[in-house]
């Protein structure tokens, strides 16, 4: 996504490092460069177990903050401003239509829409939002990308942070982030994007480098090992390995990954197949070209295939990573976990620019 509608809940400027808080692992990132040229400066990735990210016990607060600092100084990070995702379970974020007018306009026109469209009370949220340019579906209107985040959670995770020594500058809900680590540059057309985490899947439609649709579903590694489990008769960790070892192919382990985890899939094929009909029957005119797949569905095999079948559409591994340069060493040490790395790749390319 273009610098221009980068969303910014809470707003700064300067140099800063990428904080990504998953469910089970601790991601920073830090590039230099920019421009759709960066280097890898810094980056480390700790893993942490669920229950503390997932607790609001001071323990946990506790065992979080350790776990950021061990990411920051196993990483070698200075910089103390940090760009931090907001997962979005804990966000919303949608596209609406207004009158085409000067920005004085769209102000006072937001003013109102604000109140419409976000699902709480406008005292109990923050909100952002970014012009998009023209409306793909009616003239004189154009297009907003409006996001918001509950005032108390987001006030929580900042406390935490900052209670580090850290200085947040901006934070910014995981999907957006997405769309800006995968999006191809110069992408011309439409492109639905998504990355698959531990509990959910972000998903994104995209038109040229912008988000037109933005949802998530509660589908991710997670819902796939459970249905392992129960269907195969195996421990968690070994059907976490069947998954990522054999995944989809038919032909391995006499196909039996593949049926254990069919109805799961077929729910979640479901659910981007109606993300795909909702952006069409929005935009008639828009045609969809294809799809990007990454973090856990980037590395399961044939996942691609599987989920090209289902939406009928082609589907292809997307690339986090495109545009950034980094040492064979660094590549050695991302090889196990690159994939999991999109929402804070996309956070380390904002522009460091207060725009």
């Amino acid at each position: 996504m273009y610098t221009g509608t980068n969303m910014k809940l809470i707003k700064g400027t300067g140099d800063f490092f990428a904080l990504d808080i998953g469910t089970n692992s601790i991601r920073v990132v830090e590039l230099s460069g920019g421009n759709g040229n960066w280097s890898l400066a810094h980056h480390a990735y700790i893993p942490v177990e669920s229950k503390i990210t997932n607790s609001d016990s001071e323990e946990s607060r506790r065992r979080l903050g350790e776990a950021i600092m061990t990411a920051l100084g196993q990483s070698g990070i200075k910089s103390r401003n940090v760009v931090m995702g907001l997962p979005s379970s804990k966000t919303f974020t949608t596209v609406i239509d207004v009158p085409t007018g000067s920005e004085a306009e769209l102000r006072s026109t937001m003013k109102y829409q604000i109140d419409q469209y976000i699902p709480m009370s406008i005292d109990e949220a923050k909100v952002d939002w970014a012009l998009l340019g023209p409306s793909l579906r009616v003239q004189n209107q154009q297009e907003v990308l409006l996001s918001s985040v509950a005032r108390a959670y987001s006030e929580e995770r900042l406390e935490l942070v900052e209670s580090l020594g850290l200085n947040v500058i901006v934070a910014e809900p995981d999907p957006i982030a997405m769309v800006r680590a995968m999006t191809p540059p110069g992408n011309q057309g439409a492109l639905v994007e998504l990355d698959m985490g531990e509990t959910s899947t972000d998903i994104a439609i995209v038109y040229g480098d912008s988000p037109r649709l933005v949802r998530t579903v509660p589908t991710g590694l997670s819902s796939l090992i459970k249905a392992a489990v129960q269907n195969l008769n195996v421990q968690e960790d070994q059907a976490r390995q069947f998954i990522l070892k054999f995944g989809l192919a038919p032909d391995r382990l006499e196909g039996q990954v593949l049926r254990a985890l069919d109805s799961t899939l077929d729910t979640f094929a479901a659910e981007i197949t109606k993300s795909i009909k909702f952006f069409e029957t929005r935009y008639p005119n828009v045609p969809i070209s294809g799809a990007l797949i990454a973090g856990f569905a980037g590395v399961i095999p044939q996942f691609d295939q599987y989920l090209a079948g289902k939406v009928g559409k082609s589907v292809q591994f997307g690339n986090p990573w495109q545009n950034v340069s980094m040492s064979q060493s660094d590549q050695q040490q991302l090889a196990a976990v690159a994939a999991e790395f999109v929402t804070v790749v996309g956070l380390a390319k904002r522009s460091n620019k207060n725009d």
